[in-house]
Protein backbone atom coordinates (compact mmCIF):
# COMPACT_ATOMS: atom_id res chain seq x y z
CA UNK A 1 0.00 0.00 0.00
CA UNK A 2 1.63 3.58 -1.03
CA UNK A 3 1.62 5.46 1.87
CA UNK A 4 -1.03 9.05 1.44
CA UNK A 5 1.10 12.61 1.30
CA UNK A 6 1.12 14.58 4.51
CA UNK A 7 3.42 17.12 4.26
CA UNK A 8 1.99 20.25 2.92
CA UNK A 9 3.34 23.86 1.39
CA UNK A 10 0.57 25.66 2.01
CA UNK A 11 0.24 29.04 -0.31
CA UNK A 12 -2.14 31.76 0.89
CA UNK A 13 -3.44 34.46 -1.33
CA UNK A 14 -4.20 37.82 -1.25
CA UNK A 15 -8.22 39.11 -1.18
CA UNK A 16 -9.23 41.10 1.89
CA UNK A 17 -11.60 40.36 3.99
CA UNK A 18 -12.55 36.81 2.22
CA UNK A 19 -9.05 35.95 3.36
CA UNK A 20 -10.88 34.16 6.64
CA UNK A 21 -11.68 31.56 4.35
CA UNK A 22 -8.17 30.55 5.13
CA UNK A 23 -9.02 29.61 8.42
CA UNK A 24 -11.38 26.64 7.54
CA UNK A 25 -8.84 25.59 5.10
CA UNK A 26 -6.28 25.03 7.78
CA UNK A 27 -9.03 23.50 10.09
CA UNK A 28 -10.03 21.00 6.84
CA UNK A 29 -6.33 20.24 6.47
CA UNK A 30 -5.54 19.51 10.16
CA UNK A 31 -8.46 17.01 10.66
CA UNK A 32 -7.68 15.60 7.30
CA UNK A 33 -4.40 14.55 8.54
CA UNK A 34 -2.21 17.34 6.33
CA UNK A 35 0.75 18.69 8.49
CA UNK A 36 1.59 21.85 7.13
CA UNK A 37 5.42 22.92 6.76
CA UNK A 38 5.53 25.83 5.25
CA UNK A 39 3.38 28.80 4.16
CA UNK A 40 3.70 31.48 1.81
CA UNK A 41 1.46 34.03 1.99
CA UNK A 42 0.10 37.38 0.74
CA UNK A 43 -1.97 40.27 2.08
CA UNK A 44 -4.41 38.92 4.10
CA UNK A 45 -2.80 35.79 3.54
CA UNK A 46 0.40 37.00 4.86
CA UNK A 47 -2.00 37.80 8.27
CA UNK A 48 -3.38 34.22 8.85
CA UNK A 49 -0.66 32.55 7.38
CA UNK A 50 1.96 34.30 9.74
CA UNK A 51 0.05 33.97 12.69
CA UNK A 52 -0.96 29.98 12.03
CA UNK A 53 3.24 29.57 11.75
CA UNK A 54 3.46 31.63 14.68
CA UNK A 55 0.90 29.12 17.06
CA UNK A 56 -1.82 31.28 17.48
CA UNK A 57 -4.25 30.88 14.91
CA UNK A 58 -7.27 29.65 17.61
CA UNK A 59 -6.27 33.15 19.83
CA UNK A 60 -7.44 35.40 16.43
CA UNK A 61 -9.81 33.16 15.52
CA UNK A 62 -11.43 33.79 18.39
CA UNK A 63 -11.34 37.42 18.37
CA UNK A 64 -12.25 37.96 14.87
CA UNK A 65 -15.42 35.75 14.97
CA UNK A 66 -16.65 38.40 17.89
CA UNK A 67 -15.57 41.38 15.28
CA UNK A 68 -19.19 43.56 14.39
CA UNK A 69 -19.13 46.22 12.16
CA UNK A 70 -18.80 49.04 14.36
CA UNK A 71 -15.19 46.98 15.80
CA UNK A 72 -14.24 46.82 12.19
CA UNK A 73 -14.63 50.73 11.41
CA UNK A 74 -12.62 51.59 14.79
CA UNK A 75 -9.80 49.74 13.83
CA UNK A 76 -9.29 52.10 10.51
CA UNK A 77 -6.90 54.84 11.57
CA UNK A 78 -7.15 57.61 8.92
CA UNK A 79 -4.70 59.27 7.07
CA UNK A 80 -4.47 62.78 6.65
CA UNK A 81 -1.73 62.52 3.94
CA UNK A 82 -1.71 62.16 0.23
CA UNK A 83 -0.05 58.79 0.32
CA UNK A 84 -3.38 56.92 1.43
CA UNK A 85 -6.48 56.99 3.18
CA UNK A 86 -5.85 55.23 6.40
CA UNK A 87 -2.54 54.37 7.85
CA UNK A 88 -2.83 50.98 8.64
CA UNK A 89 -1.05 50.72 12.29
CA UNK A 90 -3.62 50.59 14.32
CA UNK A 91 -4.69 47.32 12.94
CA UNK A 92 -1.21 45.67 13.40
CA UNK A 93 -0.97 47.20 16.80
CA UNK A 94 -4.26 45.34 18.20
CA UNK A 95 -2.79 41.68 16.36
CA UNK A 96 1.00 42.64 17.76
CA UNK A 97 -0.86 42.72 21.57
CA UNK A 98 -3.54 39.77 20.69
CA UNK A 99 -0.70 37.42 19.18
CA UNK A 100 2.68 38.81 20.29
CA UNK A 101 5.11 39.49 17.70
CA UNK A 102 7.71 36.67 17.06
CA UNK A 103 11.10 36.65 14.70
CA UNK A 104 9.78 35.07 11.47
CA UNK A 105 13.02 32.70 11.56
CA UNK A 106 11.74 31.49 15.06
CA UNK A 107 8.41 30.29 13.95
CA UNK A 108 8.13 26.73 14.00
CA UNK A 109 6.66 26.54 10.28
CA UNK A 110 8.80 28.13 7.84
CA UNK A 111 6.89 31.25 6.61
CA UNK A 112 7.50 33.87 3.44
CA UNK A 113 5.30 37.29 3.25
CA UNK A 114 5.47 38.48 -0.04
CA UNK A 115 5.20 42.32 -0.49
CA UNK A 116 5.96 44.53 -3.62
CA UNK A 117 9.05 46.92 -4.21
CA UNK A 118 8.13 50.08 -5.76
CA UNK A 119 11.78 51.15 -6.28
CA UNK A 120 12.49 47.99 -7.72
CA UNK A 121 8.94 46.81 -9.61
CA UNK A 122 9.73 43.59 -8.09
CA UNK A 123 7.88 40.92 -5.51
CA UNK A 124 10.12 41.01 -2.36
CA UNK A 125 10.06 37.73 -0.04
CA UNK A 126 9.90 38.62 3.58
CA UNK A 127 11.56 35.33 5.66
CA UNK A 128 13.32 36.91 8.55
CA UNK A 129 12.55 39.78 10.75
CA UNK A 130 9.75 40.78 12.72
CA UNK A 131 6.71 39.00 11.54
CA UNK A 132 4.30 41.65 11.76
CA UNK A 133 6.80 44.00 10.17
CA UNK A 134 6.63 41.90 7.22
CA UNK A 135 2.66 41.48 7.48
CA UNK A 136 1.97 45.36 7.87
CA UNK A 137 4.17 44.95 4.38
CA UNK A 138 2.51 42.77 2.45
CA UNK A 139 -0.90 44.14 3.36
CA UNK A 140 -0.56 47.83 2.47
CA UNK A 141 -2.84 48.20 -0.11
CA UNK A 142 -1.47 50.83 -2.37
CA UNK A 143 -4.02 54.30 -1.24
CA UNK A 144 -5.68 52.63 1.09
CA UNK A 145 -2.92 51.94 3.38
CA UNK A 146 0.31 54.05 3.97
CA UNK A 147 3.14 51.96 2.11
CA UNK A 148 6.28 50.90 4.52
CA UNK A 149 9.45 51.69 4.21
CA UNK A 150 12.44 48.62 5.43
CA UNK A 151 15.56 48.10 4.20
CA UNK A 152 15.48 51.53 2.17
CA UNK A 153 12.49 50.19 0.00
CA UNK A 154 9.18 51.55 -0.04
CA UNK A 155 6.88 48.46 0.49
CA UNK A 156 3.24 47.59 -0.69
CA UNK A 157 0.85 44.72 -0.83
CA UNK A 158 2.21 41.47 -2.72
CA UNK A 159 -0.72 41.27 -4.13
CA UNK A 160 0.30 43.46 -6.46
CA UNK A 161 2.28 41.31 -8.59
CA UNK A 162 1.95 38.54 -6.93
CA UNK A 163 -1.52 37.57 -5.49
CA UNK A 164 -1.24 33.80 -4.65
CA UNK A 165 2.65 33.75 -4.27
CA UNK A 166 3.54 29.81 -5.03
CA UNK A 167 7.03 30.57 -6.34
CA UNK A 168 8.79 30.74 -2.37
CA UNK A 169 7.42 26.98 -2.36
CA UNK A 170 8.93 25.80 -5.84
CA UNK A 171 12.03 23.98 -3.43
CA UNK A 172 10.19 23.01 -0.93
CA UNK A 173 10.87 19.17 0.20
CA UNK A 174 7.17 18.09 1.01
CA UNK A 175 4.49 16.03 -0.83
CA UNK A 176 2.14 19.23 -1.91
CA UNK A 177 1.84 21.84 -2.61
CA UNK A 178 -1.91 23.49 -1.66
CA UNK A 179 -3.00 27.05 -3.03
CA UNK A 180 -5.91 29.02 -1.83
CA UNK A 181 -7.06 31.17 -4.51
CA UNK A 182 -9.58 34.15 -3.07
CA UNK A 183 -10.02 35.52 -6.44
CA UNK A 184 -11.96 32.21 -7.48
CA UNK A 185 -15.23 32.86 -10.36
CA UNK A 186 -18.57 33.98 -8.74
CA UNK A 187 -20.98 32.15 -7.99
CA UNK A 188 -23.34 34.06 -6.98
CA UNK A 189 -22.87 33.47 -3.45
CA UNK A 190 -25.43 35.63 -1.55
CA UNK A 191 -29.26 33.99 -2.50
CA UNK A 192 -31.79 36.29 -4.02
CA UNK A 193 -33.60 36.60 -0.83
CA UNK A 194 -30.58 38.06 1.07
CA UNK A 195 -29.06 39.82 -1.63
CA UNK A 196 -31.65 42.85 -0.36
CA UNK A 197 -30.73 42.71 2.92
CA UNK A 198 -26.75 42.35 2.40
CA UNK A 199 -27.22 45.59 0.29
CA UNK A 200 -29.14 47.66 3.02
CA UNK A 201 -26.63 46.03 5.64
CA UNK A 202 -23.46 47.25 3.29
CA UNK A 203 -24.69 50.65 3.00
CA UNK A 204 -25.22 51.20 6.58
CA UNK A 205 -22.02 49.61 7.65
CA UNK A 206 -20.88 52.44 4.73
CA UNK A 207 -22.57 55.09 6.65
CA UNK A 208 -20.73 54.10 9.81
CA UNK A 209 -17.43 54.40 8.37
CA UNK A 210 -18.36 57.55 6.75
CA UNK A 211 -19.46 58.91 10.07
CA UNK A 212 -16.31 57.89 11.73
CA UNK A 213 -13.92 59.38 8.80
CA UNK A 214 -16.55 62.95 8.99
CA UNK A 215 -15.95 63.34 13.03
CA UNK A 216 -12.09 62.77 11.52
CA UNK A 217 -12.29 65.75 9.68
CA UNK A 218 -14.35 67.57 12.15
CA UNK A 219 -10.75 67.87 14.10
CA UNK A 220 -8.87 67.98 11.47
CA UNK A 221 -8.45 71.15 8.80
CA UNK A 222 -6.58 69.34 6.65
CA UNK A 223 -9.41 69.81 3.85
CA UNK A 224 -9.62 65.81 2.96
CA UNK A 225 -11.41 65.25 0.11
CA UNK A 226 -15.05 63.76 1.10
CA UNK A 227 -15.64 60.47 -1.00
CA UNK A 228 -12.89 58.82 0.85
CA UNK A 229 -14.93 55.81 1.62
CA UNK A 230 -15.82 55.41 -2.00
CA UNK A 231 -12.02 55.85 -3.37
CA UNK A 232 -10.88 53.16 -1.19
CA UNK A 233 -13.94 51.12 -2.47
CA UNK A 234 -13.13 51.95 -6.28
CA UNK A 235 -9.16 51.54 -5.31
CA UNK A 236 -9.60 47.72 -3.81
CA UNK A 237 -12.06 46.66 -6.30
CA UNK A 238 -10.03 48.04 -9.02
CA UNK A 239 -7.57 46.10 -7.26
CA UNK A 240 -9.13 42.83 -7.08
CA UNK A 241 -10.15 42.69 -10.55
CA UNK A 242 -5.99 42.81 -11.64
CA UNK A 243 -5.31 40.31 -9.33
CA UNK A 244 -7.80 38.06 -10.66
CA UNK A 245 -6.44 38.19 -13.92
CA UNK A 246 -2.60 37.97 -12.43
CA UNK A 247 -3.40 34.82 -9.81
CA UNK A 248 -4.70 33.09 -13.24
CA UNK A 249 -1.57 33.53 -14.49
CA UNK A 250 0.32 32.52 -11.73
CA UNK A 251 -1.89 29.46 -11.60
CA UNK A 252 -0.76 28.10 -14.98
CA UNK A 253 3.01 28.98 -14.73
CA UNK A 254 3.22 27.79 -11.34
CA UNK A 255 0.37 24.67 -11.31
CA UNK A 256 0.22 23.65 -7.36
CA UNK A 257 -1.00 20.26 -6.77
CA UNK A 258 -4.08 21.32 -5.56
CA UNK A 259 -5.69 24.87 -5.94
CA UNK A 260 -8.80 25.92 -3.57
CA UNK A 261 -10.91 28.24 -5.33
CA UNK A 262 -12.86 31.22 -2.81
CA UNK A 263 -15.30 32.77 -5.51
CA UNK A 264 -14.54 36.61 -5.70
CA UNK A 265 -18.18 37.36 -4.83
CA UNK A 266 -18.06 36.02 -1.08
CA UNK A 267 -17.51 38.83 0.15
CA UNK A 268 -16.67 42.48 -0.52
CA UNK A 269 -13.13 43.51 1.19
CA UNK A 270 -14.11 45.71 4.36
CA UNK A 271 -16.41 42.83 5.46
CA UNK A 272 -14.30 41.24 8.33
CA UNK A 273 -17.59 40.99 10.55
CA UNK A 274 -18.54 38.04 8.04
CA UNK A 275 -14.89 35.87 9.71
CA UNK A 276 -16.64 32.70 11.13
CA UNK A 277 -18.96 32.90 8.05
CA UNK A 278 -15.99 32.87 5.26
CA UNK A 279 -13.96 30.64 7.39
CA UNK A 280 -16.92 28.27 7.00
CA UNK A 281 -16.70 28.38 3.09
CA UNK A 282 -13.21 27.88 2.96
CA UNK A 283 -13.60 24.49 5.12
CA UNK A 284 -16.46 23.29 2.71
CA UNK A 285 -14.06 24.13 -0.39
CA UNK A 286 -11.00 22.80 0.84
CA UNK A 287 -13.40 19.52 1.80
CA UNK A 288 -14.14 19.33 -1.32
CA UNK A 289 -11.44 20.36 -3.61
CA UNK A 290 -8.93 17.20 -1.31
CA UNK A 291 -11.80 14.65 -1.10
CA UNK A 292 -9.99 12.76 -3.72
CA UNK A 293 -6.69 12.75 -2.07
CA UNK A 294 -6.86 11.70 1.23
CA UNK A 295 -9.80 9.32 2.35
CA UNK A 296 -10.83 11.29 5.46
CA UNK A 297 -11.89 7.61 7.24
CA UNK A 298 -7.82 6.92 7.81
Amino acid sequence: MTDKPTSVSLVLGSGGARGHAHIGVIRALEEMGYHVRNISGCSMGAVIGGIYAADKLDTYTEWAYQLERGDVVKLLDFSFSLRSIFKGERIIEVLRELVGDRKIEDLDKRFTAVATSLDEQREVWLNSGSLFTAIRASTAVPGVFSPVELDERTLVDGGLVNPIPIAPTLNDSTDLTIAVNLAGLDENYVPAEEAAKSDDETNSYREKIADFLSGLREKDDSGAPDNDLDAADLLVRSIDVMQGAIARLKLAAYAPDKTVEIPRDACSFFEFHRAEEMADLGYEKARKALGDLRDTSD
